[in-house]
C-alpha cells in the first residue's frame, strides 16, 4: 500500500476537518477510496472511476460515470466529488482518498495553484465537501496501484461511447480478458512495454498511445 500523505489544516479555516500527517492514526472508521478519471484524446469521451473500501479493506462501493466530452482533469475532479458525496451521505465523514493524479492531489493540498477556469470552479466544490468531513487525507499513487479505479472509469467511458466489450469467462483466481478488448493499459520497464492487465498472442502488432 502507498504511502499517503495528508493535507495539514489551515489557520484561517477553522471549520475544515481535522486532518492528520500519514505518520498520525485515522479516526476508529473511516473510508477509503481509490479514485481516477480519464479522457480518450483529452479532451475526449471522459468519465471517472472510484472504488470505496471500510478501514477493514472491505469494498463498500464502486461509483462510475460518463461525463461526455472533457477533460481528464475534469474527470479526476469529478472522481474526488464524487467520494466525498458518497462520505458525507453514506458515513463516515471520514476519508482516505487515493488518486493516480499528481495534479489534483497537489491542488488540492495548495502546492499548485488552479488556474483553470472550469477546474477552479470543481477545485471550490471539492474544498466546500472537504470542509464538512470530520476528517479527510489524500495522497498520490501510481497507475499500477490503482487499477479497478482505473477499470471503472475506462468501462464508464466505453458504455458512454457506446461500445460493448464482451469479457471472456476465466478460470478462478486468473484475470479475465475482454473478447473486443483493442486497448490495454501497459507500463515501461526496462525499456519494454508490460502489460498490467490480460495477454496478447505472440507476434501481435500494436500501437503504443501515451496516456498522461
Amino acid at each position: 500500500m502507498p504511502v499517503v500523505n495528508s493535507i495539514m489544516p489551515s489557520p484561517s479555516h477553522r471549520s475544515a476537518p481535522h486532518l492528520f500527517e500519514s505518520r498520525e492514526n485515522p479516526p476508529e472508521h473511516y473510508l477509503i477510496a481509490h479514485s481516477d478519471g480519464g479522457a480518450r484524446g483529452n479532451p475526449g469521451p471522459a468519465g471517472y472511476g472510484v472504488v470505496i473500501k471500510d478501514e477493514s479493506g472491505k469494498k463498500v462501493a464502486a461509483l462510475s460515470e460518463y461525463l461526455g466530452h472533457q477533460t481528464n482533469n475534469f474527470a479526476e475532479y469529478q472522481g474526488l466529488i464524487a467520494a466525498l458525496e458518497y462520505a458525507l451521505k453514506h458515513g463516515p465523514k471520514a476519508m482516505k482518498l487515493i488518486s493516480d493524479s499528481e495534479l489534483l492531489v497537489r491542488q488540492i493540498k495548495g502546492i499548485y495553484k488552479v488556474k483553470n477556469a472550469v477546474l477552479q470552479d470543481l477545485h471550490g466544490r471539492a474544498k466546500e465537501l472537504i470542509a464538512q468531513m470530520e476528517w479527510f487525507s489524500i495522497g498520490h499513487a501510481f497507475r499500477e496501484h490503482n487499477q479497478e479505479a482505473d477499470r471503472l472509469a475506462n468501462e464508464a467511458m466505453d458504455k458512454g461511447t457506446g461500445r460493448s466489450v464482451a469479457r471472456a469467462p476465466s478460470p478462478a483466481g486468473s484475470s479475465s480478458v475482454p473478447q473486443t478488448q483493442s486497448e490495454f493499459e501497459g507500463i515501461v520497464r526496462n525499456g519494454k512495454v508490460e502489460l498490467l492487465t490480460g495477454s496478447l498472442p505472440e507476434g501481435t502488432r500494436v500501437q503504443v498511445r501515451l496516456k498522461k
